[in-house]
């Protein structure tokens, strides 16, 4: 009976079953494992097999034998959150460092941390903003034989910490996720149920009617965007440097994306503390008529 009642089922049906039952097993281990679930989870549980490969990832970086105390992988982890000045990931990971016994004065800012966790900012920096510029001598420094030296095996799991939160961070922001309620600042997350429009997401995720402005404004930077295209058919002879100029005009103009050296630095000091030359940001890779800058190759 059980057979023949599946045969009849609609596909769709069974499928979103599945999925609604993976996500409501994976929500009940995150709550289990660590007392609430958090935002993050909340948003990437709209796709259960990704967030299971996640946390999968997540728990071998942070949990499992490896040459890095427990305590300087979450250490790591703020790090490279701040470089990026998401707030969500830094206070997450106080949380945790705290939680795993490290040393509360730490918190107080990089200057506070041991002369070897320090001696990581400058490839944080530069991993985070524009790796390209790395060299063997960055490298060769970290290593170097002295008192705050790096074993390789300790590097290897520093550096892929690094880069893990460094795109986790463009996760974060990407899809809007607000402190929890019980952070500084925190607010609910809902993920959008997929059968009604008006969920909790749509004002709670991105923070009320923080949202809808902030989609207020994406509407008007396309708008625009629309419009530059449009009179790019109609003006014959345009060339695309041409236009690359005033798609950035469009850009600075736009109450939507601001430009790095006008950029408001009046973030949290519990996000700052932990920067060091807050200035230093994203540069072109490449620009048309310029010299390629050297690539270090690793194998």
């Amino acid at each position: 009976v059980g057979g023949f009642t599946t045969f009849l089922s609609p596909p769709r049906q069974i499928l979103q079953e599945g999925v609604e039952s993976s996500l409501r097993q994976l929500l009940i281990e995150a709550f289990v494992s660590a007392g609430r679930v958090d935002n993050i989870t909340m948003v990437m549980g709209l796709h259960p097999q990704y967030l299971s490969s996640f946390w999968k990832t997540q728990y071998l970086l942070l949990r499992m034998d490896g040459p890095l105390p427990y305590h300087k992988r979450h250490y790591i982890a703020i790090m490279a959150a701040a470089r990026h000045q998401c707030s969500y990931l830094v206070g997450l990971h106080m949380e945790e460092f705290l939680r795993v016994g490290g040393n509360p004065a730490w918190l107080q800012g990089l200057h506070c941390a041991p002369q070897k966790l320090r001696n990581l900012n400058e490839i944080n920096k530069l991993l985070a903003h524009r790796p390209w510029l790395i060299t063997k001598e960055h490298i060769e420094a970290l290593l170097k034989t002295g008192e705050n030296s790096w074993s390789l095996a300790e590097l290897v799991q520093a550096l892929v910490l690094l880069t893990h939160y460094h795109s986790l961070a463009s996760f974060v922001f990407g899809c809007g996720i607000n402190p929890e309620e019980d952070q500084d600042g925190g607010h609910g997350c809902w993920p959008p149920s997929p059968h009604s429009d008006s969920s909790p997401a749509s004002d709670d995720s991105m923070g009320g009617s923080g949202g809808k402005d902030a989609m207020q404004e994406v509407e008007v930077l396309m708008e625009r965007m629309k419009l530059l295209q449009e009179s790019q058919l109609e003006e014959e002879g345009v060339t695309q440097e041409e236009m690359a100029t005033r798609f950035e005009l469009e850009k600075t103009e736009s109450l939507l994306v601001t430009p790095s050296d006008i950029a408001d630095h009046s973030l949290q000091s519990n996000v700052l503390c932990f920067v060091e030359d807050p200035e230093f940001s994203y540069k072109d890779f490449t620009r048309r008529g310029e010299q390629a800058p050297p690539t270090f190759h690793a194998q």
